[in-house]
């Protein structure tokens, strides 16, 4: 022992390394706490000399234990709760090894950037460091594993998405999808989008379903119940949801009338059905994610039978009108087609393979339809394959132009067909005729009367067998 009581110093070089580390580690601590904390600054004035002193020596700081950076600048001496690798092997609480740290490193960092004068180069450069912490969480949260490319759930058939470069928001949590380092998948169905990590989370079945189950509109306008016939509940989800916003506002989807809370309904808007059936009105407004998917799924189905739910519609609304002629002269058109050669050789029917309904039936709409003849772009496009179909039949096939039709009032002009503008057709026997012959004539039709004639003559004459 010295004199004075002191204890001699361990000379050995593993105890000189320990003292080192001791040392440095309670200067940076006083460093820290000074500088990184703008609630302390009356400690700071007071101590000013020591500090001074600390900070001095601080520039000089003892060898670095092996593998730790040796390079110090003393104008960045504020970097050094933000110049560590976070990636490699940081020090302290920076260590990324596990959620829960990296949880805190981000904190503090978030606490540096406030410190920090706004605008300046230190802080734009915590600011990135802050953004690959949470990057390296979300990895940590996410892990790259080995997922199955295809996931059947509650009907939907997820897809592994393989694109890296689109940026995606997950349907699940409402978190954006990061593609470069989380996988995602996508429903081929209805397209909902959610991380690998939702997918056991997910509570909606498949739109999709619904729309092959249940392929029918709502046609009542916003026929809304009230909140508290949902017992103040996401109508979708069933969180907890109220008008003034606590703990979530309230969404209205004006398809359904329900309410519903932001996760579900992110003011998507839609076309509604019922309103362009009613109102004639086109105008988009607000729906929750789930009608959203279904209306667009139901956009180009032939589901609306306009006569009998608005059959004043065509009085107000000409392109309508327009378009049902169109569609009658098309199925007049049909039969010749169905009979030619040349015209099932040209495939002309396939002129309207995306609106199949049109070569079937003159009553069915889908809303799709309807958005076009109210924009003018479905009578351009009728109008174009109606002369190209007209002109097939009485120009281009001696087929088509044989069975013509001569008309039996007049017997004169030239061959006439069920599709011209100018003539008309017999409910009874389809024949066709002039107009103005046909409605100037006030007796039968001369095709029927013949035909009936016929029809009496065979069952009044006896026949051969009968006579012997």
């Amino acid at each position: 022992m010295k004199p004075g009581g002191e204890q001699p110093r361990d000379s050995s070089p593993l105890g000189k390394k320990g003292l080192d580390a001791m040392e440095y580690d309670e200067k940076l601590a006083r460093f820290r706490q000074v500088h990184l904390n703008p609630f302390n600054k009356q400690q700071h004035e007071q101590g000013a000399g020591e500090e001074a002193l600390d900070i001095t020596s601080q520039a000089r700081l003892p060898e670095l234990p092996p593998g730790e950076p040796e390079s110090r600048c003393p104008e960045r001496v504020m970097d050094l709760g933000l110049s560590e690798d976070h990636f490699a092997r940081p020090v302290g609480l920076f260590l990324a090894s596990d959620v829960q740290q990296l949880r805190q490193a981000i904190q503090e960092c978030k606490q540096v950037i406030l410190d920090l004068p706004e605008h300046s180069e230190k802080q734009k450069d915590a600011v990135v460091r802050l953004i690959h912490l949470r990057l390296k969480l979300q990895e940590l949260k996410d892990p790259n594993e080995d997922e199955p490319n295809i996931r059947v759930l509650l009907e939907h058939r997820f897809y592994k998405e393989k694109s890296k470069s689109v940026k995606q928001t997950c349907d699940k949590c409402n978190t954006v999808i990061w593609g470069l380092i989380q996988t995602w998948y996508t429903c081929t169905g209805c397209y909902y989008r959610c991380h690998s990590k939702c997918l056991n989370l997910i509570s909606k079945p498949c739109v999709r379903s619904k729309v092959s189950h249940q392929a029918e509109y709502e046609l009542n306008i916003c026929p809304e119940a009230g909140l508290d016939s949902q017992d103040y509940r996401c109508a979708e989800c069933r969180a907890p949801i109220s008008l003034r916003g606590v703990p979530s506002e309230a969404r209205q989807c004006d398809y359904t009338g329900q309410y519903y809370c932001s996760h579900c309904h992110w003011n998507d808007l839609a076309v509604i059905p019922a309103r362009v059936v009613h109102n004639w009105d086109f105008e988009p407004r607000k729906v929750s994610r789930g009608s959203m998917r279904y209306l667009a799924l139901m956009m180009s189905r032939p589901v609306l039978r306009l006569r009998e739910i608005n059959p004043l519609l065509f009085n107000y609304v000409e392109e309508l009108v327009e378009i049902r002629k169109l569609r009658q002269d098309i199925l007049l058109m049909k039969p010749y087609f169905i009979t030619c050669r040349e015209a099932m050789a040209a495939r002309l029917l396939l002129q309207l393979q995306d609106r199949q309904h049109f070569v079937e039936n003159d009553e069915m709409y889908s809303v799709q339809d309807l958005l076009d003849t109210h924009t003018g772009r479905l009578g351009c496009s009728l109008a174009e394959t109606h002369t190209l179909f007209a002109k097939h039949i009485k120009l281009d096939c001696e087929r088509c132009q044989a069975k013509g039709f001569v008309c039996e009032l007049c017997r004169e002009g030239d061959v006439l067909f069920p599709f011209d503008s100018h003539t008309s057709v017999c409910a009874d026997c389809s024949a066709v005729f002039h107009r103005d012959c046909y409605y100037d004539n006030s007796t039968t039709c001369p095709r029927c009367a013949r035909l009936t004639l016929r029809k009496q003559s065979l069952f009044q004459e006896p026949g051969p067998d009968l006579d012997a």
